[in-house]
């Protein structure tokens, strides 16, 4: 869990420099920054886009008399897209758009949900009701 924090918050920004700094060499800053500024404006579009579809999936469970699980994994996933989409950076981007592919986000969720029962196997993670 610590080497996973190191390469979130230590090497994925070294890196996201890097190739900022390389393609601004290479395409020039100003095309580079106005990537960086389309990438962030068609993510937020997109990312209201899925959401205002998983939001109507939830009333629809919601009225069916259903609990929407599986729609609030969906809005979860959506909204860490928005928040990377809009985080400057090509490798950020990439994982953003990634997610807000709904075939996508299935692989994620079920890739959670086996993370979380290895979690609660080896009991490093147990769940308690109250009641």
């Amino acid at each position: 869990m610590f080497l996973t924090l190191v390469i979130l918050f230590a090497l994925l920004p070294l890196a996201e420099v890097f190739l900022l700094v390389e393609v601004g060499r290479a395409a020039g800053a100003l095309n580079t920054l106005g990537l960086v500024v389309a990438t962030a404006l068609l993510g937020a579009t997109l990312t209201r886009h899925q959401g205002m579809i998983v939001v109507q999936r939830i009333r629809e469970s919601l009225a069916q008399g259903m609990v929407p699980a599986e729609e609030v994994v969906d809005a979860v996933l959506i909204f860490v897209a928005g928040i990377v989409l809009i985080t400057p950076g090509f490798i950020t981007d990439a994982v953003g758009f990634l997610l807000l592919i709904p075939q996508t986000r299935t692989a994620v969720k079920h890739w959670l949900r086996e993370k979380f029962r290895q979690w609660i196997d080896r009991g490093d993670m147990s769940i308690r009701f109250f009641t």
